[in-house]
């Protein structure tokens, strides 16, 4: 089991399942011998813009401004805001990361993304990044709640497939940034739901994390499938090896097929 784990939390109320879930995780992995270390953004006030604040000593160009040049610049000189420092200090120490949430507007709340982009903001513009990134020694997952039935995001609901939804956050953050990432613990709509079926869930996420970092973590393709100096498409080789399939390598790279089902929701789909 990862010794030291941070939960990045971002919910106001105490008295949510959010707060529950995130409770149940702290105690659950602690008990395993775990060190568990909580970021709560909402009780932290922290941050959500990424600006020129972040970055003390000034900007090295103003006329051109980049966030992710000069946050990587700033970072490797020691120039990052305080409140920066810190929650680079807790990612440097955890060996898995958990992101608790209530689902907003089919993406984490403004306050989360926040943390993404001025805490993971420097490993924007690395050279090492998704199965090579910076964080390819960590795992993380994504836990949150939805105010809606699981049929909503099927690939027949009004929403749409769950897993294109995860998409951009599981492989766009978290793998291009090179952790591995666990399959999403997902509470459907428990706001409507008794108290009984909310009890199972939180059972349910009780158990799961007691084998949690035996399971196998999410497929991305791996960075070597494409060619860098053809613009990162995927090489021959590879496209050639994958003709034959049914469906596409991932949800993004589907190659004109039928996405892989349950590729960003399952363990090595």
């Amino acid at each position: 089991m990862a010794k030291k784990v941070l939960i990045v939390y971002a919910h106001e109320s105490p008295a949510s399942f959010n707060a529950a879930a995130k409770d149940a995780a702290v105690a659950t992995l602690t008990a395993q011998g775990c060190t568990v270390e909580v970021s709560d953004l909402y009780a932290m006030k922290f941050k959500a813009a990424a600006t020129t604040e972040d970055i003390t000593g000034g900007v090295k160009d103003a006329e051109n401004f980049s966030y992710a040049k000069e946050i990587k610049l700033a970072s490797e000189e020691g120039r990052l805001a305080d409140d920066i420092k810190k929650e680079q200090e807790k990612l440097k120490e955890a060996d898995l990361v958990i992101f608790q949430f209530p689902m907003y507007w089919s993406s984490v709340p403004a306050i989360m993304k926040g943390w993404m982009d001025r805490v993971l903001g420097f490993t924007y513009a690395q050279e090492k990044r998704y199965s090579e990134g910076i964080f390819k020694d960590k795992k993380a997952m994504l836990s949150f709640t939805t105010d809606c039935p699981e049929s909503v995001y099927s690939d027949t609901g009004i929403n749409g497939d769950i897993n294109v939804t995860l998409w951009p956050l599981q492989n766009g953050i978290l793998n291009y940034c090179g952790f591995q990432v666990f399959a999403p613990q997902i509470f459907w709509d428990p706001a409507t739901g008794s108290p009984e079926s909310r009890s199972s869930m939180l059972e349910g996420w009780r158990t799961r994390l007691q084998n949690l970092c035996g399971e196998a973590s999410v497929y991305f393709a791996p960075l070597d499938y494409f060619d860098k100096e053809k613009g990162f498409l995927l090489k021959p080789e590879v496209k050639e090896k994958y003709a034959s399939k049914e469906s596409g390598l991932t949800v993004g790279i589907h190659m004109g097929k039928p996405l892989p089902a349950n590729s960003q929701t399952k363990a090595g789909v």
